[in-house]
């Protein structure tokens, strides 16, 4: 069955307590960033929006936090993702539960989005 979240609230409940902690941290983290960064959700996750853009989506797993700022967003970024030893892909960067979030570097990913989506708009 698949559920239909309505908010990011809705979404933070299925998880334990502990990994709630580390969700809304981040979500918390995102806004900070901005005061027009909007959330939805957006593949039936945790999703925030710039300008009327995607930004960035984020979710919850057993053993890490999925946070997904497109490609350009890894890319950038790679080098970063390998010196603190992160998986990656093509989309997304895992965050393992078991260590601390990196909220240094989530933040100037978030940044870099932000710069990304105002380019694009010019």
């Amino acid at each position: 069955m698949k559920n239909a979240f309505k908010t990011i609230d809705e979404y933070f409940v299925l998880f334990p307590k502990d990994l709630q902690i580390k969700l809304e941290v981040l979500r918390a983290t995102i806004h900070s960033q901005h005061s027009e960064i909007e959330e939805y959700i957006g593949y039936q996750m945790p999703a925030f929006r710039y300008n009327g853009k995607p930004l960035v989506y984020f979710a919850g797993y057993k053993k890490h936090i999925g946070f997904y700022p497109g490609n350009e967003g890894i890319t950038q970024f790679e080098n970063h993702f390998n010196e603190r030893k992160f998986k990656f892909s093509k989309g997304a960067v895992q965050f393992p539960l078991d260590k601390d979030l990196p909220l240094d570097l989530i933040k100037k990913i978030v940044q870099f989005r932000m710069k990304e989506i105002d380019h694009k708009k010019s």
